[in-house]
């Protein structure tokens, strides 16, 4: 039968304790068990709330103002009389006694008991249970004069201190707690978390956004970023929407992190440009800030360029050229290809009426370093430079046009025959630089260039590491892509400062764009275009922070010193450093980040493998046409051997001369064939360090 606790062993109660190391202190009773005749009791120290079960017996002997003293009953057995003593209320007479140490002999571990404080709830695993720790001492008490008063004893300073620690933390958990309470929360969600804190993050925002009344700034190099909506596939998948667009020039990435105990937070990344379109913005808005005032810039002589990049599947060919009505098929009327040509056509028939000049446009794509005329069967081109320095597309196609009507008609046919592949990133992929140009030219003799408008749909920008692992052709798809877009970086920044070097060599897309960075009546847009959801969120950032950097050095000026190219710092190519290579070395000095040593060395070894195929297929095609010409030679040498008295001497002549010439012709190629495979091999050793990273 359980042994009656005294009522002055209350909850609440402060008592001594002496701990493992001699030390005496307070605490506070915190549960009474009188099954097991024990108490847990509860201090404060270092910031922490420790506590533990020790026997009644412990509690007592350092405490005997809490023994109740009561008068032996003369036939009742000494032994049993002691026993209940212990338990009794003591009396306000009592004397002080000597209490001899003797071993704790019931001490519980308590893991299944619920330690508390009145008025407050404590955290089991704030509470350190050591057997141990507490250990009874010899020690002489005085007489009490007030241990007999009913009245509860007043709280230590020990006491106040923990309850007001304990009051803090409880404030602390309410406070990082309180998102997860906020109302009209769906916690079915899969990320309801990130979901409730992006939404009270945006309460506290004030929202302006661009409108079309708003007015039109002038830029020479204008960046600005259209973030889309959620898709059906990102809507049925349930992702969050981690971009916020406040005001016509800010954009806010939430992007989702969680520490190592697994507690969730976000990361508000911020990015300022000349304009941002939210996910209301139409096609029609977008080309109000972005293309619409670059059309008049050509009309006077100029060279206009717009970009569109991002992700794929971000929405750069939407902006472009139009809405997809279903799969695989564009509705070219609302994209920016169409909106520039109308607009061209009502400057052609108004202001610009007497200036006498016709339109025309070009169609093209790059695709892995290759150039194809979308309006000419893509006919595979080539790019070369003439002896004035300009570049040209060789055999490039121009069609005139004279509404907008007929480019709506080119626009489609060429759309339809675009490259596009699959990544790890995109089942269906831009793998491909899509430019159209809309072209001015005088109606006279010759037909001079007057202003050219180039509408650039870039290849998606998902970084190297997702081809990296890929075929030979895939890695050399996103090399290229890779390539090109930081030669598109920094020719925009070289257009920002005059009379930069501009590195056009280093990629065919600046080559064939070379007139349209050169000259103070050039003008460029970029649209950064941004998928909102957060398995986006990583290529989301790589866009605006390529975005962000272009304008922070074209339109604003450095913030550091720009860094000068030096050819000494490269010196294991300063044998045949060529006008090539020396960009190449450019974008690795301007992007040490980006580019390492073993990425410099697969663009020149992809480079030079690029070259030489065009020049083995191009002595393949001509020894093709010889070998017409040499039957024709056959058979006249053959003729001759008919004769009766031939000359033998003049025919073995003639025929080492023409097997001389072949063998010479045909070594040549064999040579550029086998140097050729060489690059293939290196270029497959350096593709396996990346892998290795």
């Amino acid at each position: 039968m359980p042994i009656a606790i005294s009522t002055q062993l209350a909850v609440g109660i402060s008592v001594d304790i002496q701990r493992s190391d001699g030390r005496v202190h307070s605490a506070v009773i915190s549960g009474v068990n009188e099954q097991s005749s024990s108490v847990t009791v509860e201090w404060f120290e270092h910031n922490e709330t420790k506590g533990k079960e020790l026997d009644i017996d412990a509690i007592l002997r350092l405490n005997p103002h809490l023994q109740a003293v009561e008068p032996a009953k003369e036939k009742e057995p000494v032994s049993r009389v002691k026993k209940a003593s212990k338990y009794l209320r003591p009396k306000s007479t009592a004397e002080a006694v000597t209490v001899a140490q003797t071993p704790v002999s019931r001490i519980s571990s308590g893991i299944n008991r619920k330690s508390y404080i009145p008025g407050r709830p404590t955290s089991s695993h704030n509470i350190r249970k050591d057997a141990d720790d507490c250990v009874t001492a010899p020690v002489t008490v005085k007489k009490d004069p007030a241990a007999g008063r009913k009245a509860n004893p007043r709280k230590s300073n020990v006491v106040k201190e923990i309850e007001k620690i304990q009051e803090q933390r409880e404030q602390r958990r309410a406070a990082a707690s309180k998102p997860q309470s906020h109302a009209g929360v769906d916690k079915s969600h899969p990320h309801w978390q990130f979901l409730d804190m992006i939404e009270e993050y945006r309460e506290q925002l004030e929202f302006s956004p661009l409108r079309l009344d708003d007015v039109i700034e002038d830029h020479q190099i204008c960046v600005c970023v259209r973030k889309r909506p959620l898709n059906k596939k990102e809507l049925n998948r349930r992702d969050v929407d981690v971009a916020t667009i406040p005001t016509r020039h800010d954009v806010i990435i939430h992007e989702p992190k969680q520490k190592v105990d697994l507690t969730k937070y976000l990361e508000n990344q911020k990015f300022r440009f000349d304009y941002a379109f939210d996910e209301n913005a139409d096609n029609q808005m977008v080309y109000r800030y972005t293309a619409q005032p670059l059309v008049q810039c050509i009309f006077q002589g100029g060279m206009a360029t717009c970009f569109a990049y991002g992700q794929t599947g971000s929405g750069k060919t939407h902006t472009m050229g139009g809405e997809f009505v279903s799969k695989g098929q564009q509705n070219c009327e609302k994209g920016i290809y169409a909106l520039a040509a109308r607009d061209v056509f009502k400057l052609m028939q108004s202001k610009y009426r007497s200036e006498n000049l016709l339109v025309s446009v070009s169609f093209f794509e790059i695709y892995s370093g290759k150039v194809f005329d979308l309006l000419n069967n893509k006919l595979k081109l080539r790019i070369l430079e003439d002896g004035k320095g300009q570049v040209q597309v060789v055999g490039l196609k121009e069609e005139s046009v004279a509404n907008s009507e007929q480019v709506l008609k080119l626009l489609s046919s060429g759309t339809q025959v675009r490259t596009s592949g699959q990544t790890s990133a995109n089942q269906h992929s831009s793998r491909s630089h899509a430019i159209f140009q809309l072209i001015l030219r005088k109606n006279v003799r010759n037909r001079p260039l007057h202003g050219k408008f180039s509408l650039i749909d870039l290849a998606g920008n998902e970084r190297g590491a997702d081809t990296s692992s890929a075929d030979r052709q895939t890695r050399m798809e996103g090399a290229e892509i890779n390539k090109s877009l930081l030669a598109l970086k920094e020719c925009i920044r070289a257009l920002g400062r005059k009379g930069a070097h501009l590195p056009f060599r280093a990629s065919k897309l600046t080559l064939v764009l070379r007139d349209s960075f050169i000259g103070d009546n050039a003008r460029t847009c970029m649209i950064s275009t941004v998928s909102p959801g957060n398995l986006c969120c990583e290529h989301t950032l790589n866009t605006l922070r390529y975005a962000d950097r272009v304008k922070e050095l074209g339109t604003e000026g450095p913030r550091e010193p720009s860094k000068v190219f030096d050819d000494s710092a490269f010196t294991h190519n300063s044998n045949s450093l060529s006008a090539h290579n020396s960009d190449l070395a450019l974008l690795r000095t301007a992007n040490e980040e980006e580019v390492s040593d073993d990425m410099l060395d697969l663009h020149a070894v992809i480079d030079h493998m690029q070259g030489l195929e065009d020049e083995i297929i191009e002595d393949y095609k001509q020894s093709s046409e010889l070998i017409d010409k040499w039957k024709a030679e056959d058979t006249k040498l053959l003729r001759t051997t008919d004769r009766v008295d031939y000359d033998v001497e003049s025919f073995a002549q003639s025929l080492s001369t023409v097997l001389d010439k072949r063998i010479g012709y045909l070594t040549a190629l064999r040579d550029k064939v086998s140097s050729f495979r060489e690059d293939l091999v290196n270029e497959e050793v350096i593709a396996k360090r990346f892998n290795k990273k």
